[in-house]
């Protein structure tokens, strides 16, 4: 499995990025420039990631101008034909906006932006912590959206406390039903607001990221999360 690791004008996570998937887990990384197109080199058992950052400055919305760049343009159609892509943070709000994914990320319901560790919880049943780093993380979306994501079982992570509970003190950002991440119905596309490649390292004292990477990277494949 390879990865392609998108760099935008304004991405400031895709270094991070590349090494926790390349050093700490081992695998082979592709860099790919925002105003490239060509996906030749990548199959549909592989992933496009879309780092965390702020993406031509995040003007406009976040995520706005780079959902038109010819790399999101050829990543559109990589996930359309089934390929793998992972949005973390600015990559998450990138997906929203290219409607790859349901929903919009809003400014945090405190105004401010929130940097810290949190803890998710997702189908491996376990609270991990995870750090997050945003001013628009509070995942927001029609009452029928948010049912039919629900329903369709795409929502992957929810903020928790450190024992697994999901509770209104523990959701970080005033999200929607605690969300921390989601997928599209197809399950090939799966973005989050934590960023996993900040806690992939020993040396940073937390390791919790790789279970998030070796869900994906064990199956080689994102349906593996619903295993």
């Amino acid at each position: 499995m390879k990865f392609g690791v998108v760099v935008f004008p304004g991405s400031n996570c895709d270094r991070d990025m590349i090494a926790a998937l390349r050093d700490d887990l081992g695998q082979e990384v592709i860099e790919l420039w925002h105003k490239d197109n060509d996906l030749s080199a990548f199959s549909t058992d592989d992933c496009i990631v879309l780092p965390g950052g702020f993406s031509y400055g995040d003007y406009l919305r976040c995520g706005a101008i780079a959902r038109f760049s010819p790399m999101m343009q050829a990543t559109i159609a990589f996930a359309q034909q089934g390929g793998k892509v992972l949005g973390v943070c600015n990559g998450f709000q990138i997906l929203c906006e290219a409607g790859l994914l349901p929903g919009v990320l809003l400014k945090n319901a405190n105004q401010q932006f929130i940097c810290k560790n949190v803890f998710i919880i997702g189908k491996e049943n376990k609270a991990l912590k995870i750090p997050i780093a945003h001013g628009e993380g509070r995942f927001q979306a029609d009452e029928a959206t948010l049912k039919s994501i629900i329903e369709n079982d795409q929502v992957i992570y929810r903020y928790c406390d450190e024992n697994g509970k999901i509770t209104p003190d523990a959701n970080p950002n005033g999200t929607l039903y605690s969300i921390a991440g989601i997928c599209n119905k197809e399950r090939n596309v799966f973005g989050m607001m934590p960023h996993p490649e900040r806690a992939c390292s020993s040396k940073l004292g937390n390791t919790d990221g790789k279970v998030v990477f070796n869900t994906l990277l064990l199956q080689h494949t994102l349906n593996s999360i619903f295993a």
